[in-house]
């Protein structure tokens, strides 16, 4: 399989370089800076028009940082629905004691959580039928 590693980079590079001779290197050089340039303008132009599409899109920054860590990201969109939910809770309780007495209850009270199955609940569970 080809593989570059960085040795083999800084060798074809030097190549380069060596048969390329000090009075081409600069202007190749402005070449490269250029492209790199329009190529980070580009990146920036298509971003903002994508911004202006899509005002709550994240930060590349933050994207790079869920690709690098979704389950960070996980965990705070799970915070961001607990406290939401708490959020939710504390307004029905409110809500419901302002309520007159007579008026049936608007608002439930919020799920508890179901602990998890232990391996006696699952002996109990009926047998699953996709498995015959």
């Amino acid at each position: 399989m080809f593989s570059l590693s960085p040795i083999k980079l800084m060798v074809i590079v030097g190549v380069i370089m060596l048969l390329m001779g000090p009075d081409k290197l600069p202007e190749v050089a402005h070449k490269l800076g250029a492209a790199w340039r329009a190529i980070k303008n580009l990146q920036e132009k298509v971003e903002a028009e994508v911004r202006e599409a899509i005002p709550d899109l994240p930060s590349t920054g933050d994207i790079a940082r869920i690709a690098r860590s979704p389950v960070n990201l996980l965990n705070q969109l799970a915070d961001r629905v607990d406290a939401k939910e708490a959020a939710d809770a504390m307004s029905a309780e409110s809500a419901s004691d302002t309520a007159e007495e007579e008026s049936p209850a608007l608002f439930t009270s919020p799920r508890l959580p179901t602990p998890p199955l232990t391996r006696a609940d699952e002996a109990t569970l009926p047998p699953d039928p996709s498995l015959n």
